[in-house]
Order: structure tokens, then sequence, then C-alpha cells
């Protein structure tokens, strides 16, 4: 397939890694892939167990569902009861658990809760219903924020009144911030998440070599992407330098996507501070919706409860997407928790660590156990 088998060709996935070893030597290196995407294109294509020993991958907060916790999840529960609300959704929120169920349990006991491709959809469905108040619960980076954005603007323009937001939108920079200045880890460098910044550019990691003074490189997500920006990293180190790299510059700019900027400036502003699953609360990490779309924005037009739910003892999600330890380090991965019954967003989302690893990891595992590799 063109312009896909050429990210995946096995004989220059073959020299990456041998330039990867060679650079690598004898030394230890603890890379932070921060998007969840990276993390199922490593376990999908067995890069972990293809790299020397002495390179290692962690797994970072890049994943937006598995951030959001169990009290907004709640939240979104008691909107979605509220009668009359047509509440709607992306497929990965639904099964995601909060301290009262997840959405599809509450769509079972009665409410009217709807998966969706977009937030356009859900502003389809309140133009259709203008007897029903529909609601769409935004969730994502970024990447996904402007599309949120560019509904909230026509829902405005054609006084869809009955449509509004439950804005969980977060942003990429405070999170690798606080995982810089925890003390659990000790890395060597990032890659860098791939959608993300087709949106915010490049401008915004340069804290990381600035500040703290690790590498990052901007990665694409195919195979050869990975493998690039891992060889990337290491000639940074070797060179004794510390910069903001693209690896990516297929779809990549210094600057971003200005349009897409323009949108989020527009419609969203920074929350003081908001909490993340694993990383507690972070000052300036999400956004709201400004004053101006105050008509359209769920928080203000429903009653929720803004409690906040401690995650259940037994799940570790908070520290696999801090990195600190493997999915399969957790002591209910596999068991308890699994796909058709997670305790944790790890397991739940598309993008999760521990989804990733369950479907694709195991026996990459077991391979290594029998081959006396360290896992």
């Amino acid at each position: 397939m063109r312009f896909v088998d050429e990210y995946r060709d096995p004989a220059a996935a073959r020299a990456l890694v041998s330039q990867i070893t060679e650079l690598a030597g004898d030394d230890h290196f603890k890379f932070m892939e921060v998007c969840g995407g990276h993390t199922h294109t490593i376990y999908r294509h067995g890069i972990e167990h293809v790299l020397p020993p002495s390179v290692e991958l962690v797994h970072g907060p890049g994943c937006p569902v598995c951030v959001i916790p169990m009290g907004r999840i709640d939240d979104a529960i008691a909107v979605a009861e509220t009668r009359d609300v047509v509440f709607t959704s992306f497929g990965d929120m639904m099964r995601v658990p909060g301290g009262e169920g997840n959405l599809l349990q509450a769509k079972a006991r009665g409410a009217d809760v709807r998966f969706v491709y977009s937030p356009l959809d859900a502003l389809r469905i309140a133009v259709e219903s203008p007897d029903r108040d529909v609601v769409f619960f935004a969730v994502g980076f970024e990447t996904t924020a402007p599309s949120t954005a560019l509904t909230l603007l026509q829902a405005r323009e054609h006084n869809v009144t009955n449509f509004s937001v439950f804005c969980n939108h977060v942003t990429i920079v405070p999170p690798i911030k606080a995982i810089l200045e925890s003390p659990d880890l000790r890395l060597d460098g990032f890659l860098g998440p791939g959608h993300v910044s087709t949106v915010v550019g490049q401008r915004p990691y340069r804290f990381v070599p600035a500040q703290y003074g690790k590498p990052l490189v901007t990665a694409g997500f195919e195979p050869l992407d990975i493998l690039q920006a891992i060889a990337m990293l290491l000639v940074q180190i070797r060179e004794g330098r510390c910069d903001v790299e693209n690896q990516s510059p297929r779809v990549v700019k210094e600057d971003g996507n200005p349009r897409a900027l323009r949108l989020l400036a527009e419609v969203f502003e920074l929350r003081p501070h908001f909490e993340w699953r694993g990383l507690g609360f972070i000052s300036q990490s999400a956004l709201k919706l400004r004053p101006e779309f105050a008509a359209h924005d769920a928080e203000l037009r429903y009653s929720v409860p803004g409690v906040r739910v401690a995650d259940p003892k037994a799940c570790q999600c908070g520290e696999v997407l801090k990195g600190v330890i493997k999915p399969w380090e957790c002591k209910v991965f596999g068991t308890a928790c699994t796909p058709e019954t997670p305790i944790g967003t790890c397991m739940v989302s598309s993008e999760g660590a521990c989804a990733a690893y369950y479907n694709f990891g195991r026996l990459h595992r077991e391979a290594a156990v029998a081959l006396g590799r360290p896992v």
C-alpha cells in the first residue's frame, strides 16, 4: 500500500535497529513516549521487543481518555441522567468507570446516551430534536479541541440554543512538566506527540531541553517513525546536544496550525486547575469555555456533583500513566482488570497502555522471558 508500506519496510527497520544498538552501546537509556498512539504502535509492531536491552521505553500521560478522573465521569453521568437530555459521547468514553458506574450503565438505567463520531454529529442531533437538550462530552488534547471549538461557533451562528458542551479538553505541556518534576522517574528523553503537535507545533516543547536538559523528538505513528525518533534522541545525546527536533515534518510544522490555534483562543480559556488521573491537580492544564459561550456550557446549565472520587485501591493506572510501572506490573492487570471488565481507564481506551499491552504485548513478553531478555 503506497505511503504506508514505506514506513514499515523490514530492511529499513533492521538498519535503524542496528544504528540504535550501536549508539546505545553498553549504557542504559529510558525514553518516554508521551502519546498513547505511539504506545499502540510500539506494542502492535513489536518495537519494544526488537530494541536492544539498553533502550527502555516507558509510557506517558498522552491518552486523553485515560487521564479523566472518576469524579468527572460521575459529573457526566449526572448530566446524562437529567430529564430531557440527550448525552452524546465518543465511544471510548462509554465504558470508562466512575464512582457511579459508566455511561453505558447509565444508558441501561434509562438515560438517553448516544455514541457519535464528532461534535458536529451532536449538533445535528440538536438541530433535528429542538424539544431536547443535547450535550456533547468533549474530551481530548489540542488535537480534538479545534473541532469542538468549530462546532460551538456554528451553534452560536445558527442560534442552536438546545446544544451545550461538557468540556474536558486538556493541554499537553503541563503534564509533561509534571512528569519532569516527579521524583519517581528518571528519563533521558521524550518521543513527542505527533497528533497534538500538528496543532500546537514544536515551540511549546522548548522548555524541555531549556529547563530540564532533556532532548525531545516529535515522532509520527508508523514503526519506522518510532525507530528513527529513538535514533535521533540517541544521536543528540552522543553528540552532547539537547534540542527539540522534528522527525515528522510531513505533518508537523514548527508553528503548528495557526488557524486551529486561533479557534482555540476564540472559544476556550485555561482553567485555574484540573484534576488528572494519577497526576492529581495540575494548574492551567485544561480548557473551559469562555464567558461568551456560557449559554452553551453544560457545567453552567446543569447541576453536577463536582466531587473528587478516589481511584480503586487495586488500580495502578496512575503509576502506569506516569511511567513508574509497566502495565503488567499492576496487581490486577489481566486478572480482575481486562478490556471486558476494566477497573481503570488505561484498560478501556483505544490508546490506553494497558489495553495496548493486553491486546498486543503479552506474547512479546513471553518470548522475551523465554530468551532470557529483561522485560
